[in-house]
């Protein structure tokens, strides 16, 4: 089935209450439609000013047992199986209001929200919707846990997970999603959280799970229960007399809804996650044993994908090839000319973090006449000049109407020139961010030749309004 190119709200307004998982608070979270192009956004109906969260990557504040956002103090806890919801029916762009900082867990699982958004209507809007494509291959690893990600070209959203556990009601699980729409309803939306007895105990101690119960989350037994264990058990959490209490046990009524309903779950959160990259993906997730962090992190680097790809859209015409911009694009981002543009391609850019750029030293150089005269080295002032042109593209391009601006110096500091730079010689341009607020920036910068360090230094510098050409502009 072809999908969707336009977004969708929902036609009318819809309550859903209940009670908090973590925080065992009565919550009562109201979904009302939205315009195009606003996205996700919580609402705290509850705190002075009723402050709005954005479901984003960037206001993702805490991944401890759920993802938090938040900004400005305002935060929403546990929101990736509302998102997963908002995702899995297609929604693009909805209020949530809530009068407590988490929304009802229900069962634990997404359904208790598919329900009531379904109630509610889906209306189709008069505005395109944005996919992110993916046309190469995006990682993340963590080694010590066992976590990878991979994320793969593909013509729509699907998922591979695989999980593998050293408890006997579990063992290794796996589970694929081959789409979105014809799959997440009916396989995935009814999977519940899932936790070890032993995290159980953990959470509790921790002021955690004041809302957890035998009916919203399945709790498998990962050692033997002594009696007084088993006691604490039915006085916090309700389990009745009857239930498991031994290794490899699940203490929940009617067991598992799927003998791999963990794994499904686990596919559920990580769709949620997906959802803070604000637009529909079109990618094959293959995950290995992630969670919410690894979850996370993969999203910042899909946000980075991103935002290079608008930025080769934007300056390049979109003809660039993995973060390439020419010196066409260069001087669309920079204000520098002959005989002072000192940088001729961008081969690596990461938004925010790094840049690398080239360039090409010829005998052509103004400067060469007068340094030196039968013995040409290229002016240590001038490779520094070069370093902070390419952070000059890592900092502005980040902003809009860049045209308008310019980057001046504040500071350079730790400056070393390590070897002479001559004619013929191609300097790799390495500048990475050590620090940025608001438009001030500060950024390691390294030279290169062939491989060998020819000078470094660290450079502070400011953005600000470019000045006004002289009449006849350039």
């Amino acid at each position: 089935m072809a999908q969707q190119t336009l977004q969708a709200t929902i036609e009318s307004s819809i309550t859903l209450a209940g009670i908090g998982l973590h925080t065992g608070n009565n919550v009562s979270v109201t979904f009302r439609p939205a315009p195009p192009d606003t996205g996700v956004i919580f609402i705290r109906s509850d705190l002075e000013g009723l402050p709005e969260i954005k479901a984003d990557i960037a206001n993702v504040l805490d991944i401890d047992r759920g993802t938090t956002i938040g900004v400005n103090g305002a935060t929403v806890t546990t929101v990736e199986h509302l998102l997963a919801a908002l995702s899995g029916l297609g929604i693009d762009n909805i209020y949530v209001e809530l009068d407590s900082p988490e929304p009802p867990v229900g069962d634990g699982s997404a359904m208790p929200f598919v329900e009531v958004l379904q109630k509610a209507g889906k209306k189709e809007q008069e505005a395109p919707r944005r996919y992110l494509e993916i046309d190469e291959t995006i990682t993340w690893s963590e080694p010590e846990r066992g976590v990878d990600l991979v994320i793969l070209p593909s013509d729509e959203f699907r998922i591979t997970f695989m999980v593998d556990y050293q408890n006997p009601a579990l063992g290794t699980q796996y589970t694929s999603m081959y789409g979105l729409d014809e799959e997440f309803v009916s396989e995935f939306a009814a999977s519940r959280t899932f936790c070890f007895l032993s995290e159980v105990e953990e959470m509790s101690e921790r002021g955690l799970i004041k809302g957890g119960n035998i009916g919203n989350a399945v709790v498998i037994i990962d050692h033997d229960l002594s009696d007084d264990e088993f006691t604490r058990l039915q006085e916090h959490f309700k389990v009745p007399a009857d239930a498991a209490r031994t290794m490899g046990e699940v203490i929940v009524g009617g067991g598992f809804r799927w003998p791999n309903e963990p794994v499904r779950h686990k596919t559920l959160d990580l769709i949620g996650d997906f959802a803070l990259l604000g637009m529909p993906l079109k990618a094959h997730v293959l995950a290995a044993r992630s969670g919410h962090a690894a979850n996370v992190e993969i999203v910042r680097k899909l946000r980075q994908f991103q935002e290079r790809k608008e930025i080769e859209m934007k300056y390049q015409g979109g003809m660039a090839q993995k973060g390439v911009l020419d010196i066409n694009a260069i001087s669309r981002i920079l204000p520098h000319r002959y005989p002072f543009l000192l940088v001729d391609r961008i081969v690596e850019l990461v938004p925010r973090e790094r840049v690398v750029g080239l360039k090409n030293v010829t005998m052509n150089e103004e400067f060469f006449q007068g340094h030196f005269p039968g013995a040409p080295v290229m002016p240590g002032v001038l490779i520094v000049e070069a370093m902070a042109q390419a952070g000059g593209i890592l900092m502005l391009h980040t902003l809009e109407a860049a045209e308008d601006l310019v980057i001046f110096f504040m500071s350079i500091d730790k400056v070393r020139f390590r070897r002479p730079v001559v004619p013929g010689d191609q300097l790799r341009l390495e500048v990475e961010v050590l620090r940025l607020k608001e438009k001030i920036c500060k950024l390691q910068g390294r030279a290169y030749v062939d491989g060998q360090l020819v000078a470094e230094g660290e450079l502070m510098a400011t953005i600000q309004p470019r000045p006004e050409e002289p009449e006849g502009g350039r």
